[in-house]
Formats: structure tokens, sequence, C-alpha cells
């Protein structure tokens, strides 16, 4: 299988729909870019949960999946499940997102997602951010979306073990949801490592990137 390795990256975005979003697709991702890249940026933005024990949750949970980072969370009020009638507060804020930002990489649901909320957003990533990689994380649900991604990151055993046990820690408020446990988180990673020749891994997908082969 070939990789390709980045030369630099120095800022990342990372945005949800919900609170524990991020967390679940691309968390082990996270772990994996602050502890190889001390000082990383990160910039996160979750449409929804602000103002409640969800935001609390999310930002304790950001600050430890992102160790030594320089992490900035904005965590907004939009109602769940009611994304697309608040279509217009979510794209000025990703629009002010974009005018303070420069990222490398972009962390985001998939444009496919079975979750109108999810596919919202991801269908806005690229009216903000036009000429960025936007990498789209996938989330393990009832509606049974997975599909065939294009892009993996592998993840060290502890990295992939330091995820769940993190996910259990910070989102107190999910423990009570049937597909919540550390079967379900382990098992994707692991048929996603399988896919990608390593033990685990998470999958994204992508619609659109550019080469630069010239060496």
């Amino acid at each position: 299988m070939i990789g390709l390795r980045p030369g630099r990256l120095g800022g990342v975005v990372a945005l949800g729909a919900h609170c524990d979003d991020i967390a679940i697709g691309a968390g082990g991702t996270l772990l994996t870019l602050c502890a190889g890249r001390p000082g990383l940026r990160v910039d996160a933005l979750i449409l929804s949960g602000g103002g409640t024990p969800r935001e609390d949750e999310e930002r304790a949970a950001l600050a430890a999946f992102c160790p030594g980072a320089q992490l900035d969370v904005t965590v907004l009020k939009l109602p769940d499940g009611r994304f697309p009638a608040h279509w217009e507060e979510a794209k000025n804020a990703l629009e002010e997102l974009r005018r303070r930002t420069e990222p490398d990489v972009i962390l985001a649901p998939r444009t496919d997602d079975a979750h109108q909320d999810h596919r919202g957003l991801a269908k806005l990533v690229p009216t903000a951010f036009r000429d960025h990689l936007a990498l789209g994380y996938e989330i393990v649900k009832w509606d049974g979306d997975l599909g065939a991604p294009s892009v993996y990151q592998p993840l060290d055993d502890d990295v992939a073990e330091e995820k769940v046990r993190l996910l259990q820690t910070h989102y107190a408020s999910q423990r009570h949801r049937g597909w919540y446990d550390r079967e379900a988180f382990l098992g994707l990673a692991r048929i996603r490592g399988i896919e990608a020749a390593a033990k685990y891994a998470e999958a994204f997908f992508v619609k659109k990137l550019t080469l630069d082969l010239k060496g």
C-alpha cells in the first residue's frame, strides 16, 4: 500500500455537528498528529451543545485528544437534528473560522453521512475552505451508512486503546446508548485496520485532492 507523508503540517481544523463527533470519527488521528507535532494548531468548531453540559464534556475531551496542541474550541448552540433550518448561522461560523485560520488539513463529517446534521456540515466545508484537503470521517450509527473509504490513518495499539478510554471517560452523557461501547469503537478500527494492512486504523473519505509528484 502506498503512503503519502506531508512535508509540512502546522494547522488542523476539526469540525463536528455535535459534541463527540470529532472524537469518534478522528480521535485517534488527532492523538497521532499531536504526539508527532508538539505545538500543532488545532481549531475546533462544533455546531451544537453550546451552553449545556455537553459543551463541558467536549472541551475536556478535545483537550485530552490534542495534548500539547495550541487548541481553540468553539461550540455553537444550534439545535440538534435541526441543522438545515439554521444553515446561515452555520455558514457564517465556518466563514469566520476560515478568516482566522489557514489549515493544512480539515477533519469533518463526510458528505454522504446519513445524519442530516453531519451531511449538511460536510457540504458546507468546500464553500468556505475551497483549496484545502478535507478528510471526511465516519461515525458508526443505526442507519448503517458505512461505506468504502479511500484514505486511512493507521493507529498504534496504544492509541486505539487510548481513544476508546477517552471516549468513555469524557462523554458520560452518551454511555447509555447501546452502540457507545468499546466493542463498537475497536471493532470498526480493527476492520479499517485490516483494509489498511494494519492492526487498527481510522478511515476517511476524500472528494478531491491534488498531487505534486515532481520530486
